[in-house]
This record gives C-alpha cells, structure tokens and sequence, in this order.
C-alpha cells in the first residue's frame, strides 16, 4: 500500500468499510474469493500472491 500510495479509503470498493479494509490488513478477517479477484482485477497483484 505504502509503495503504491494507497490508503484505506481507496481500498474501500474493493474490500468494503474502512473496519472491514483495517480487519484484512490486521489479518484478523481473511480474504473472500470475490475479494481476491477484485484485488486482483483493481490493481493488478497476482492471484497467486493474494492466495497464500
């Protein structure tokens, strides 16, 4: 995120709310699936890598 300039909010439509987005990055929530794909689609980070 930091290298990309990113921040919670612009990580809001593809993960959802803010506690949501915190929740993921914290890795007390795991990734759907249908996140995966939006991550992936939105800013071009391998599947594979999201995966793991």
């Amino acid at each position: 995120m930091e290298q990309s300039g990113l921040t919670v909010k612009d990580l809001e439509p593809i993960i959802g709310k803010s506690n949501r987005v915190d929740e993921v990055l914290g890795r007390k929530r795991k990734r759907t699936l249908p996140m995966i794909q939006r991550l992936h689609q939105a800013l071009h980070i391998p599947a594979e890598i999201l995966i793991l």
